[in-house]
């Protein structure tokens, strides 16, 4: 017996509806990018310096450099376990010599727009590449090297190309004088998809558990007297990594709808892990039906809090609660100095100097 093709569509539709869409394993993405920014003339702001750099693994920071200290530092434990003094030391060389040229060429770049000195210019410089990986697989994905002036995009290297872009009248002498130095365009392509890719694995290697595996969140709930007969039931999770988390305030088991919750949304914290607040406004007698609902990749279970069982103040913030900021708090510099880990890598000092290859090319725009 022959089936019809809308019978056949049925069926089809019928097995969709019972199993659904097969899973679709997402390609896991990872980065290294380092950022560069100069500014014309200093400015009398607390934490804003002439020139800063930064390295960011995965949008978490990896390393820093100012222009009044000039001390390239680790900013995550395993940088500074990991790499031997040397790699800081010619890192710090390094990050000493890009603060000149940015202090050079901003001043070309200001006189080539025929922009005041008495006004401030910014400068910024970012570069790097991503990746995908798919069980054991790893694909380059992106390569970025491009230049913004006072928040404008100025100049970029088009990877597939070899070649550097640009829409803006003032960068086309940067363009063409790049452009003429094959040698530096191959450096740059080879450095996006090689050796940047390299040092991004070998810096994942390097992180720490809590880096790889996931750092899992502290749960604390607090209520609060909003009115006689309200209370304002809080939920906090923070210092979970990596930043995707599932939190839920319940009500019988059952979620609360969205509109019925405040949330302040995912929020970084000052060491590179997240935090999330949600709240709900309730009658004071419907307290102890009410549980918060956390879940994390880092977790084997959810992580279900009762309020039942705690303390309901008037003041505006409980003694705990005020231990965590709902705000990302910047924690002070570190100066870099303790023991240094005693794993050596030689290839580190030349990445340093390799790095440094592409300014011995770009001397001025």
């Amino acid at each position: 017996m022959r089936m019809s093709v809308a019978t056949k569509i049925c069926a089809l539709l019928c097995v969709f509806l019972l199993y659904g869409t097969p899973p679709i394993l997402q390609a896991e993405k990872h980065s290294l990018y380092y950022i560069y920014t100069a500014l014309s003339k200093p400015v009398n702001l607390p934490g804003v310096y002439e020139f800063t750099a930064m390295g960011l693994l995965d949008d978490t920071q990896i390393d820093y450099y100012n222009s009044k200290e000039q001390k390239k530092i680790p900013k995550q434990t395993w940088m500074k376990e990991k790499l031997q003094e040397d790699y800081w030391e010619k890192g710090t060389q390094s990050r000493k010599s890009k603060e000149q040229w940015f202090d050079l060429n901003i001043d070309i770049l200001m006189k080539r727009m025929r922009h005041s000195e008495s006004d401030l210019h910014v400068l910024q410089w970012r570069h790097g590449c991503e990746v995908e990986q798919q069980g054991s697989e790893l694909s380059f994905s992106k390569g970025i090297s491009e230049y913004a002036y006072d928040g404008e995009n100025f100049i970029y290297f088009d990877i597939k190309e070899s070649m550097w872009v640009t829409s803006v009248d003032e960068a086309l002498p940067t363009k063409r004088k790049w452009d003429s130095v094959p040698i530096l365009n191959q450096y740059t392509k080879g450095y996006l998809e090689k050796e940047c890719v390299d040092w991004l694995n070998k810096f994942r290697e390097y992180a720490d558990e809590e880096l790889k595996q996931g750092s899992p969140p502290d749960v604390h709930v607090f209520a609060r007297k909003s009115t006689k007969t309200k209370l304002k039931l809080t939920c906090m999770a923070t210092g979970f990594y990596p930043g995707d988390v599932m939190m839920t305030i319940r009500k019988y088991g059952t979620s609360l709808p969205e509109y019925e919750v405040e949330s302040t949304g995912i929020r970084p914290n000052h060491d590179g892990s997240y935090q999330m607040r949600m709240s709900v406004e309730i009658n004071k007698s419907e307290e102890a039906e009410y549980d918060c609902f956390v879940s994390h990749k880092s977790m084997k279970e959810p992580n279900i809090t009762e309020w039942r069982q705690q303390e309901t103040t008037t003041e505006s913030l409980t003694a705990s609660e005020s231990a965590y900021t709902e705000e990302p708090v910047l924690d002070k510099e570190s100066d870099g100095r303790g023991d240094v880990g005693k794993a050596s890598d030689s290839s580190a000092t030349m990445f340093i100097f390799s790095l440094s290859l592409i300014f011995h090319f770009i001397l001025i725009f």
